[in-house]
């Protein structure tokens, strides 16, 4: 089964902490839903852009975008 990344992107000089905070709603949902996802977190790409992510499979991907509005999503290896 294939494995989406969901990303929100986060630019600014606080990308950083609002992505690290972002993270946590991501798993308020996930326990809210009971949905049986495992790989979440947020990177800082460079000091003015951050983002958090969620790695969904195909069968939770429509619900959680459509609740969630992810920014953008890439094929998660």
């Amino acid at each position: 089964m294939r494995k989406i990344k969901l990303i929100w992107d986060f630019r600014g000089p606080t990308s950083a902490k609002i992505a690290e905070h972002h993270e946590i709603h991501l798993k308020e949902y996930i326990a809210m839903e009971q949905l049986p996802i495992t790989i979440t977190g947020f990177e800082c790409l460079n000091d003015l852009h951050a983002i958090a992510f969620m790695v969904v499979t195909d069968e939770n991907m429509i619900q959680t975008r459509d609740a969630l509005k992810p920014h953008r999503g890439e094929l998660f290896e």
